[in-house]
């Protein structure tokens, strides 16, 4: 029997949907009170901190970031990208966790005790994994919020930002106001790139990390990066972009575009599960707050996607503790 063949001949005690830092304590947490856990995600582990920039410094120490109970070490008070992403590869090796990589899932079917989630490969060929319960752990960083404007579509535009090198000696605008644009901004400037911001706000957001703020105030006020606040752009062309401004349009010269304006849980994902959402509460999907089981039978809820659309609420560092609520309450009902 293929590897291919046997994923369906076997039932997991739980499955868990997205294997970055949430899902992976999930998935140990499972292991941990007894019971197998497989995880398959969309891409490779860890997904949305690998498309994180490549230089990126985290917020919080590294004891913040840590699962399982496995020291993360680092020489630097706050780690960044690339020793996180070793952090997590050592952890799920150190666990043995079945990870299943470029896994997209399509559907699900059945229910409490015996659900199916049907997957496909990277080449479009389907999978299917069987398990007594599940977990929804996507976050939100996959979904980008768009500005569904004319020529967003272009090649030359781009909701993710990862290396400064590229765009050296060009015209480059980055919409937004928070740490991403920010970090982009200040990234892309220092790196040769001709940089204008535009924010629909009057300034910078009060989110933007404390020691990023006066660094890209101070290049704004200094004219080394050029802003546009209170803006909006509302048309990007090959060779241009055109702004609605408190003084009017204005048309820019430009080579191209970050629109980092924040991403957004899969709110069609859930639904299709039958998860009920809050529409009165920021769209918080229903879930029993002290076992994280949503309203549908069997299917919990861990991470980001618990806050609905206060994605600023829920990071890796309260996140990682959802997986001992799920495997307390796996304990009570499987054992």
């Amino acid at each position: 029997m293929s590897e291919r063949e046997a994923a369906t001949e076997t039932i997991a005690d739980l499955l868990v949907i997205g294997a970055g830092p949430t899902g992976l304590a999930c998935a140990i947490e499972a292991q941990r009170a007894g019971f197998n856990a497989i995880l398959v995600d969309k891409g490779c582990l860890c997904n949305s901190l690998f498309h994180y920039p490549s230089n990126m410094t985290f917020f919080t120490t590294p004891e913040l970031l840590e699962i399982g109970d496995i020291p993360f070490s680092s020489p630097n008070q706050k780690p960044n990208r690339n020793e996180a992403l070793e952090y997590y590869r050592k952890v799920a090796e150190h666990y043995r966790l079945d990870v299943r990589q470029y896994e997209t899932v399509q559907r699900v079917t059945g229910s409490d005790g015996n659900f199916t989630v049907h997957t496909s490969d990277r080449f479009g060929r389907p999978l299917e994994h069987r398990a007594r319960k599940l977990v929804i752990a996507t976050g939100y960083y996959d979904l980008p919020n768009y500005l569904n404007i004319p020529g967003e579509d272009l090649n030359k535009v781009f909701h993710y930002y990862h290396d400064p090198h590229p765009y050296y000696g060009l015209d480059v605008l980055v919409i937004g106001g928070k740490n991403s644009a920010a970090i982009a901004a200040l990234d892309l400037w220092r790196h040769g790139a001709r940089v204008t911001l535009v924010h629909r706000g009057a300034e910078m957001h009060r989110h933007v990390k404390y020691w990023i703020l006066p660094d890209i105030n101070n290049r704004i006020k200094n004219g080394e990066i050029a802003a546009f606040f209170s803006s909006n752009v509302t048309r990007i062309a090959e060779d241009q972009v055109t702004l609605a401004t408190p003084q009017g349009d204005v048309a820019l010269a430009n080579h191209f575009v970050f629109a980092l304006t924040g991403y957004r849980p899969d709110f069609e994902f859930l639904e299709a599960l039958g998860v009920r959402l809050d529409e009165n509460n920021d769209r918080c999907p229903v879930c029993d707050p002290a076992t994280l089981e949503s309203n549908v039978a069997g299917i919990y809820l861990a991470g980001v996607v618990i806050a609905g659309e206060r994605t600023n609420e829920i990071f890796i560092e309260n996140g990682r503790f959802h997986g001992k609520q799920i495997a307390g309450d796996l304990h009570a009902k499987l054992s």
